[in-house]
């Protein structure tokens, strides 16, 4: 739905307001915002497309993110939303797989970041639970696309200006097979590929949660050329995901080591960056995915 003529009357007159972010309540942004858009830090990733930001002045507020739609997490799901998923208990699966890996996706990206909240002024400014409608930039990107362009989401059926870009975004993605537009019929059907799992070192030295980088698992390319991992899925039994970052190739015969904490990425070794610990000591699943969603390897230890 398109902003009302009172609600555009409403901003216009918060034109004088002093800058900055206001606080969930006291008013909707100004005219330069929806150009510029407020400076938050993200507080809480709830799901995919939805997330808790604090202000500067340590006010808190839900957002909504526009033009984007990932499946649902732990509730209800709709087949019939994404097109090519059948409406079958395989299918329902697929989705709510789907909404895990979206939310995952959103916490490993956004959780804890400082980013700009941007609305449209072709858009409501809320939507029907009162959340604000934003587009979510970060390092310089629209999250949003970047949804779409990985497949975590599906485009929502609205008015918004950015819509043609994210309808090409979402064709392209559909096209591919990427993430959610990736079912065939058989969710687990292991794909072909060299990436083996090498060792799993799951329990640190010391206090797990305290020693993240001592937490870590080996990869290693055993074909005979380059692989890209680019949007592939690192996974465990309770469904925490870790996704390789754009253009990371593992040359033939080489190893790569995923550290749970926080570091740089080398060649060598990526970083989950996490605040907690992943692996169980006593046992888990380490399940490789490609971006669109077959098992390239599972090795379970304990």
């Amino acid at each position: 739905m398109r902003t009302t003529p009172a609600a555009l009357l409403l901003v216009l007159a918060l034109a004088g307001c002093a800058g900055g972010p206001l606080p969930s309540g006291a008013g909707e942004p100004t005219p330069a915002s929806l150009e510029e858009g407020r400076p938050v830090t993200v507080a809480d990733v709830v799901d995919g497309d939805t997330m808790d930001v604090r202000y500067p002045d340590g006010s808190t507020e839900r957002v909504r993110l526009l033009g984007v739609d990932s499946p649902e997490v732990g509730g209800r799901v709709t087949p019939a939303e994404f097109e090519g998923v059948p409406d079958t208990e395989a299918g329902r699966a697929w989705l709510r797989e789907w909404g895990t890996r979206a939310s995952e996706f959103a916490r490993q990206e956004l959780d804890g970041e400082t980013v700009r909240v941007v609305t449209d002024p072709a858009s409501d400014v809320r939507g029907d639970y009162g959340r604000l409608l934003v587009y979510v930039r970060h390092d310089g990107a629209n999250f949003n696309r970047r949804l779409l362009e990985t497949g975590h989401a599906r485009l929502y059926d609205a008015q918004f200006s950015r819509r043609p870009a994210f309808e090409a975004a979402e064709t392209e993605a559909q096209a591919a097979g990427v993430g959610v537009w990736g079912f065939d019929g058989i969710p687990d059907t292991e794909a072909d590929a060299d990436l083996a799992v090498v060792e799993i070192h799951a329990d640190a030295a010391g206090d797990d949660n305290e020693n993240l980088d001592d937490e870590y698992v080996v990869f290693e390319n055993a074909g005979d050329g380059p692989l890209d991992l680019s949007g592939w899925q690192v996974g465990d039994e309770a469904g925490h995901t870790y996704v390789f970052p754009d253009g990371f190739t593992l040359p033939a015969g080489q190893r790569v080591r995923l550290r749970t904490g926080d570091g740089t990425d080398t060649d060598a070794d990526l970083y989950w960056r996490r605040n907690g610990a992943v692996w169980n000591n006593d046992g888990d699943t380490v399940t490789v995915r490609t971006a669109d969603g077959r098992v390239v390897v599972e090795r379970s230890y304990g």
